[in-house]
């Protein structure tokens, strides 16, 4: 839970402030309690997608799809567990549902999608070598990898999460971290290239 410095209505009484606090009045019926939760958690959400959707537009569009469904949902809320933990379990629903609809139009109408994420930034060749990196990773592996280096869950959060004892998310974490180190360390192939011909002897 994040610190907030504390706000007051204007009768004098104290506003809501932390997460949950504002997920409650959301819950409640304030619409400037979801304006500050959007605020603070647009940025993270998009990098949230972002980092796992090589479309930076398609990462908008499912950011925007995650508020919504906050929004639909927030008279059901019941603070049992810290709000960034709830906001980013819609978050995984939304994204499996959108590779779900991607998997199947790709099988059933023919479209064509790439396999990997492009790089944010092609002019640093480090950030470029880091995403090819972890996208070499166990795929449970590297969503543990990015909830807590990116998203900077805790390990308990984490687990509740993904649904996993936290021995196990501590384990597979350092073996991702450990992989990843070797995979930095190694020697780099030309993999670009060779992606590309591979791909250029498909066609």
């Amino acid at each position: 839970m994040s610190d907030r410095q504390s706000d007051f209505v204007e009768d004098g009484s104290q506003a809501p402030t932390s997460d949950e606090e504002l997920m409650v009045a959301v819950s409640r019926g304030q619409a400037d309690a979801f304006t500050t939760l959007f605020a603070r958690y647009k940025q993270p959400v998009f990098g949230f997608f972002r980092r796992r959707l090589a479309d930076p537009a398609q990462a908008e569009e499912l950011t925007q799809e995650t508020f919504l469904a906050v929004l639909s949902a927030a008279e059901r809320y019941q603070p049992a567990a810290l709000f960034r933990t709830y906001l980013y379990a819609i978050g995984f629903k939304i994204l499996r549902a959108y590779r779900r609809k991607k998997a199947f139009r790709a099988t059933f109408l023919g479209e064509r999608f790439p396999d990997r994420e492009p790089a944010i930034d092609d002019a640093i060749e480090a950030k470029t070598v880091m995403r090819d990196a972890v996208g070499k990773l166990d795929s449970l592996d590297r969503e543990i990898l990015l909830l807590r280096e990116f998203e900077q869950l805790s390990y308990a959060e984490i687990a509740d999460l993904l649904r996993l004892p936290l021995n196990t998310v501590r384990s597979r974490l350092f073996r991702a971290r450990t992989a990843l180190h070797d995979l930095l360390a190694a020697p780099a192939p030309n993999s670009h290239a060779k992606h590309l011909a591979e791909s250029e002897e498909r066609i």
